[in-house]
C-alpha cells in the first residue's frame, strides 16, 4: 500500500472539522517525506484543508461553502500535544464556565508553561499566559482553581460571597489527597494566593492543610481582596482585607 492510500485510509476515520497532524495519521518517521507530499496533494485536491503547519482537517461543506473546525476543536490543539495536555482554559472564559459570571469573552485565554500563542480565527481569539507550572492533566484542575483565587478580585460582575461559596464548596468535596494536591501546587503562586486558600481551609476547619499554609504568609505584608470579615472571619489570620 502506497503513503497516499494509507493516509487517505487514515483520514477517512475522522468526522468533518477534525483536526489532525501525523501523530493521528501514526506515520512512520521514515515515511515523513512522502507523507508530506501526500498531504500537500490532499489539500490541492480540496480534499482536505490546513488548518497551520502540520495539522490539517476535512472541512465540512454546506450551501454556505466550507465550514472550519468548531471553537472547541481549535482549542484543543492547544490544549494538547501529542494527547498530552499541556494547557488549561483560564480567565474570564473559565469563570464563565464554572458560572461565576455571565461575560462570555471574545478572547480565550489558556495557561501555558512553555508554549507562548497569539491567534485570531475569526469569531475567536486564542492568546496564552504563562501558567505557574508545567501544565499536565492531573493538575490543570486545580490550576484552574487556584487562578479562580488569583483573580479573585478581577473577575467580572462576580459577587464576593458568590466566588466565597463556590471556593468553599470545591474544597469542602475535596479529599485529602486533593487537599494535599492543591496546597503544593498554591506554593508556585504569589503567597496572596496561599493567603486566601489558607483563610478559607480554615474557615472550613481543615486546619492540618492550613497550617501548612502560614509558612508562605508574610507577616509585615497586607493582601487585599474586598472580603470582610462578615463574609469570611478567618481573614484576620491571614492579613487579608
Amino acid at each position: 500500500m502506497n503513503t497516499t492510500t494509507y493516509i487517505t485510509q487514515q483520514i477517512n476515520r475522522f468526522t468533518s472539522g477534525k483536526v489532525f497532524d501525523y501523530d493521528d495519521l501514526s506515520i512512520d518517521s521514515s515515511q515523513m517525506t512522502a507523507a508530506a507530499k501526500a498531504l500537500s496533494r490532499l489539500v490541492s485536491e480540496g480534499k482536505i484543508e490546513r488548518f497551520q503547519k502540520g495539522k490539517y482537517y476535512i472541512p465540512e461543506k454546506t450551501v454556505f461553502g466550507k465550514l472550519k473546525p468548531s471553537d472547541s476543536e481549535i482549542l484543543n490543539t492547544y490544549l494538547f500535544n501529542k494527547k498530552k495536555q499541556v494547557a488549561y482554559i483560564t480567565g474570564t472564559r473559565l469563570y464563565n464556565m464554572l458560572g461565576l459570571t455571565t461575560q462570555v469573552p471574545v478572547t480565550v485565554t489558556m495557561a501555558s508553561w512553555d508554549k507562548q500563542f497569539n491567534k485570531d480565527f475569526g469569531k475567536l481569539r486564542v492568546k496564552s499566559t504563562r501558567s505557574y507550572l508545567p501544565v499536565t492533566s492531573t493538575n490543570a484542575s486545580y490550576l484552574q482553581v487556584l487562578d479562580t483565587i488569583k483573580d479573585f478580585k478581577r473577575i467580572p460582575d462576580a459577587e464576593n460571597g458568590v466566588l466565597l461559596q463556590f471556593l468553599k464548596n470545591t474544597f469542602s468535596e475535596y479529599s485529602d489527597k486533593d487537599l494535599k494536591r492543591i496546597v503544593t501546587y498554591a506554593k508556585a503562586y504569589p503567597p496572596k494566593v496561599n493567603a486566601l486558600l489558607g483563610a478559607i481551609l480554615e474557615a472550613l476547619q481543615i486546619t492540618i492543610f492550613s497550617k501548612e499554609l502560614q509558612k508562605k504568609i508574610n507577616t509585615l505584608s497586607r493582601y487585599s481582596f474586598g472580603i470582610n470579615k462578615t463574609e469570611l472571619p478567618t481573614i484576620k489570620n491571614w492579613n487579608i482585607n
